[in-house]
C-alpha cells in the first residue's frame, strides 16, 4: 500500500451498483463493504472477485450510521475513505485526498467535490456554492455522507455516528459534532467524484425505498434539531409540516391518489419522533 487508507461502502441490496463502484478503485488499497443484511451470495460473489475486498454482514439492515460503525471500528489504517456504492472515483480522487491529508495536519473530516460524470458542473455542496476548478481547499461546517475521508485519530475523542439514526442527518449530526469539539473539515477541490443519488440499490426496489425515506427523512429531522437546539425548537420548526401532510393525506385519500401513501409516510416518521419511538420502520424488500 501506497498510503494508510481504507475503503469503507456500506451496501443494501446493492447489487447493480457496487462492481461499478469497486472496479474504479484502485486495487492497491484495501476495502472494506458492510452489508445490511444476511446474503452470503452477496459476500462471497465479491469476495470472489476482488482480492482486495472483505465483505461483513451485519445480519440485518441496521441502518447507515451503525453499518458505518461497524466497518469504522474494525479500520486498522491511519485513514477511511468511507464513501456509497452509487459513487464512481474520478482519476484524481483519492490521490488528491491523500497529498492533502499530508499537507493540512489537523484535520477531522475530508471530502471530495461531486461533479457529473462529464466533470463539468459544479454543485451545491451543504448549501455552499463550490467552483470546481480551483486547486487548493475550504473549511466548512458540513459535508456531505456519501464521501467522507476520516483521519481515524481524530475519532477516538469524537466516536462515529448516532445510531439512534437510520437514514438521514446521521453526517450532519457527526459533522456538528466534530466542529463543537473544534476540529477541521476541509473540501478538497481537486480530489472529484461523481454521485448518482439514491441509486445505491436495485432499480427494482424503487418504490418501496422510496417510503422507507420518507418516513426517516421525517423521523431524523425532528431527531436532530431536538437533540442539538431543544425540544421546542424542533416543535416549531415541524409542526406546520403535521398540519400539512395531514391535510394532504386527507385530500388524497377522498380523490385516491398514490401521493397518499409519500405523506403518509412523513407524517408517520415525524409522529414516532415526536413521541420517542426509535426509528424502526425498515423498508420491505
Amino acid at each position: 500500500m501506497t498510503a494508510d487508507v481504507t475503503f469503507l461502502i456500506v451496501t443494501f441490496k446493492s447489487g447493480e451498483s457496487i462492481h461499478r463502484c469497486v472496479d474504479l478503485i484502485p486495487k492497491k488499497y484495501s476495502i472494506l463493504v458492510i452489508e445490511n443484511s444476511a446474503d452470503n451470495f452477496f459476500k462471497s460473489d465479491l469476495e470472489k472477485k476482488y482480492n482486495n475486498v472483505k465483505c461483513i454482514l451485519a445480519g440485518e439492515n441496521a441502518g447507515f450510521g451503525k453499518a458505518s460503525n461497524i466497518g469504522l471500528n474494525l479500520v486498522k489504517s491511519k485513514y477511511a475513505f468511507l464513501i456509497n456504492p452509487d459513487t464512481l472515483l474520478t482519476s484524481n480522487t483519492i490521490e488528491q485526498l491523500i497529498h492533502y491529508s499530508q499537507e493540512i495536519n489537523d484535520f477531522a473530516l475530508l471530502s471530495p467535490v461531486m461533479v457529473d460524470e462529464e466533470d463539468k458542473n459544479y454543485r451545491i455542496y451543504k448549501k455552499k456554492l463550490l467552483p470546481i476548478n480551483k486547486s487548493d481547499y475550504l473549511e466548512v461546517d458540513f459535508i456531505k455522507g456519501f464521501a467522507m475521508f476520516f483521519n481515524m485519530s481524530k475519532f477516538k475523542s469524537i466516536g462515529f455516528f448516532d445510531e439512534k439514526i437510520f437514514l438521514y442527518f446521521e453526517e450532519d449530526d457527526l459533522c456538528r459534532r466534530v466542529r463543537n469539539l473544534n476540529q477541521k473539515i476541509y473540501v478538497i477541490f481537486s480530489s472529484k467524484i461523481t454521485h448518482a443519488g439514491g441509486q445505491s440499490h436495485n432499480k427494482e426496489f424503487n418504490e418501496e425505498m422510496d417510503h422507507s425515506r420518507h418516513w426517516h427523512h421525517m423521523w431524523s429531522y425532528y431527531y436532530y434539531n431536538k437533540k442539538h437546539f431543544t425540544f421546542l425548537y424542533a416543535l416549531l420548526i415541524t409542526f406546520d409540516k403535521v398540519i400539512s401532510y395531514s391535510l394532504r393525506v386527507f385530500f388524497y385519500t377522498l380523490i385516491f391518489n398514490k401521493n397518499k401513501k409519500k405523506y403518509k409516510q412523513r407524517l408517520s416518521g415525524l409522529l414516532n419522533s415526536y413521541i420517542g419511538k426509535s426509528s424502526w420502520y425498515r423498508p420491505k424488500v
